[in-house]
């Protein structure tokens, strides 16, 4: 097999299979099912929480955490990755369940999963970490206010049938029902967020949120506030079932945008998580298979009727922590998350909801990152502009367009700011990066201008302006190109204009100084063949010399 595809098919490789391959002992099973034993109980409360604020029932995030999280560890390519239910997806799941209904997010995770597959086929791992920080930092915040108003409703026991989707009508609602607020519910999730606070504080190693939902559970018995049980009925405790369900598949073009904004989600977050983890470990990802377990995953996922999932940073953070050595770690969490919910499943019904709210109402604040916000608001006037764009329309219309505004946007700012760095000047003596006397040296009739910068298309527009304010026309002009990284379509098609421009008025041209990238795009798309251009010297001498001898060809 060939040097070349071997080393492509390694980029596929699941970590799993790299890691028993190298030796794996009696010790390293014990700590991975240390390990994961400690994130389930994490993951166990989370998940149910997670559903319930999407907009669905609890075991639904159970078995997303069981199944997806499974096949993330087992297939991805990251050893310490905890997959699963995130925060991320609450704001763009409850919109999806009461537009299109739960067949609509089953067919949403499905295509999500096959767009991720692909992406990791493509090889566009690399190409998600490029995401600018101001539209990850906005939609991020954004998605955390999003994440704090769905839960009013749960943490304050407002009696209500049905939440808006939309954030201004959820508030007004939430104002309109304000008299309905039951003191119980609310002292449960006050309860619930201050000894979350205290043992973050002064018991950081303690599993914090399984401790406050048995607290809070316990603590709730007789009192008259919402729980799983009064609200959900019991649960299932049983295997998901694996099965086709009724997928809409006549909607899929109605429902590709949220299903791309799912698949990014699930990209740019797991892809985040599993760079954290090489922090933390000293350890190297694969991002081509990561993407590629997460697409199988979220399609899995959808086959169980189960919710969108990822890479989870703050599990991840636990599962490293809590040593673990290889991706059995979260193949067990997985397990574990199983048998919780088969022995446990009678015992969480009578979890109060105002509990749960309080668990993401402390995920929603840690998710939001205000320093980071508060960091980025002091940073270029576009910057802040993308994060406050993003941030908002995050919050008040939609996640995908708060996506696809912010990266064009960003995509805006970073091209107004490559054109300010562009300059076109004559070349003159003692100028940086030229000839001492470059100037003296040309021929009378011979005028030599530099452009410094990438010719891209945001700038192709300079090149216009170089002839102006020259009064008499030059026999020959010399374009110095040795500043030039790059070179776009749009650049040599200004390139050839300005050499046509330049015949009409007479002159011939010749470029300098060309590097690699520039030299090999002109060489591509035929550029040397324009009768007007001279030639394309390597440096000044060069250039001087062929200018010198279309002078004395031109003479009389």
């Amino acid at each position: 097999m060939p040097r070349r595809l071997i080393s492509d098919f390694r980029g596929f490789v699941p970590q799993l299979y790299t890691t028993l391959a190298r030796g794996y002992g009696a010790r390293d099973l014990r700590a991975d099912l240390v390990a994961g034993l400690t994130v389930a109980i994490v993951a166990l409360p989370l998940a149910m929480a997670l559903a319930i604020a999407s907009g669905t029932t609890p075991e639904r995030g159970l078995h997303t955490a069981i199944v997806a999280g499974f096949l993330i560890s087992a297939l991805g390519g990251s050893r310490v990755q905890i997959g699963g239910p995130t925060a991320a997806f609450i704001p763009v799941v409850f919109n999806v369940i009461e537009r299109f209904g739960y067949e609509g997010l089953i067919l949403c995770t499905l295509l999500a999963g096959l767009i991720l597959i692909a992406a990791g086929l493509l090889r566009l791992g690399v190409l998600l970490r490029y995401m600018p920080q101001p539209v990850i930092t906005g939609f991020t915040a954004g998605i955390a206010v999003s994440i704090f108003a769905s839960q009013v409703k749960d943490a304050l026991g407002l009696r209500m049938d049905q939440v808006p989707g939309e954030f201004f009508e959820r508030w007004a609602a939430y104002f309109a029902h304000l008299p309905t607020w039951q003191p119980a519910a609310a002292a449960l999730c006050a309860g619930g967020l201050i000894a979350l606070a205290l043992l973050k504080r002064h018991r950081p190693g303690w599993p914090a949120f399984l401790i406050v939902v048995v607290a809070g559970s316990v603590a709730a018995l007789g009192l008259p506030v919402p729980t799983i049980g009064s609200t959900f009925g019991e649960l299932p405790a049983a295997l998901p079932d694996f099965a086709i369900p009724n997928i809409p598949f006549e909607r899929t073009f109605e429902l590709l945008p949220a299903a791309l904004t799912i698949a990014f989600l699930a990209g740019v977050e797991s892809l985040l998580s599993a760079v954290v983890a090489d922090g933390m470990t000293g350890q190297r990802h694969r991002s081509n298979a990561e993407l590629v377990a997460q697409g199988v995953a979220n399609a899995a996922s959808a086959l169980v009727a189960g919710l969108p999932a990822t890479g989870a940073l703050a599990r991840t953070a636990t599962n490293i922590r809590a040593g673990a050595r290889s991706p059995v770690a979260g193949m067990a969490h997985a397990g574990f998350l199983l048998a919780f919910m088969l022995v446990l499943a009678p015992l969480m019904v009578y979890v109060p909801l105002s509990v749960l709210a309080a668990l993401l109402l402390v995920v929603a604040w840690n998710m939001a990152e205000i320093h980071r916000f508060k960091q980025l608001l002091r940073a270029p006037v576009g910057d802040r502009v993308v994060l406050l764009v993003t941030f908002a329309l995050t919050v008040a219309f939609d996640l995908t367009l708060a996506i696809e505004v912010g990266v064009v946007l960003a995509a805006f700012v970073f091209m107004h700011r490559m054109s300010t760095s562009v300059s076109v000047a004559p070349v003159e003596d003692g100028d940086a990066d030229e000839e001492p006397d470059a100037r003296q040296r040309l021929p009378e009739g011979v005028e030599m201008f530099r452009f410094s910068g990438p010719l891209f298309f945001a700038v192709a527009n300079r090149l216009d302006q170089v002839l102006d304010p020259i009064r008499e026309p030059p026999k020959v002009f010399i374009l110095r190109l040795r500043q030039v990284p790059l070179i776009d379509a749009s650049g040599v098609t200004a390139l050839e204009e300005f050499v046509s421009r330049c015949q009409k008025m007479g002159t011939a041209v010749i470029l300098s100084g060309l590097h690699g990238q520039p030299h090999a795009i002109l060489h591509q798309m035929d550029f040397g063949k324009h009768p007007n251009l001279l030639g394309l010297a390597a440096g000044f001498d060069e250039a001087l010399a062929m200018a010198q001898a279309a002078m004395k060809i031109e003479a009389p």
